[in-house]
């Protein structure tokens, strides 16, 4: 009865070790999409600024400025709100991943216990 017991709190264990990965790797995969975005925003924003230098014109409202240059900032300005979003869908995965690792922490402490008294029972008896 006692093997049922231990066997069922290790596949518990090794679930939640699982969950922990599952969700450290949700937070790198956010972390990086993030930093993606920024990247392709600046590069966008050095092009808009060379087709700005190259056609003489940065204002946006003149009737000459760049068609490129708009489109590029627009593109920037949505990669930018993109990464804005995926901040807030960063911060709940950290979250739930701060959560499995504490779940898991409990889970292994009273394991460790319940192994700790049940070899101390052995002893005594």
């Amino acid at each position: 009865m006692r093997d049922m017991g231990m066997k069922a709190r290790e596949s518990l264990i090794r679930l939640k070790r699982f969950q922990v990965e599952e969700r450290n790797r949700r937070v790198k995969q956010i972390e990086a999409m993030i930093a993606d975005f920024e990247r392709m925003a600046a590069d966008l924003e050095r092009e808009i600024t060379t087709e700005e230098e190259k056609s003489g014109i940065s204002d946006k409202s003149h009737f000459a400025y760049s068609t490129y240059a708009r489109a590029a900032a627009t593109r920037r300005e949505n990669l930018l709100c993109s990464a804005e979003e995926l901040r807030g869908q960063l911060d709940d995965a950290r979250l739930l991943h701060q959560d499995a690792v504490e779940d898991l922490r409990a889970l292994e402490l009273r394991d460790d216990r319940e192994k700790a008294d049940g070899r101390l029972q052995e002893a005594q008896a």
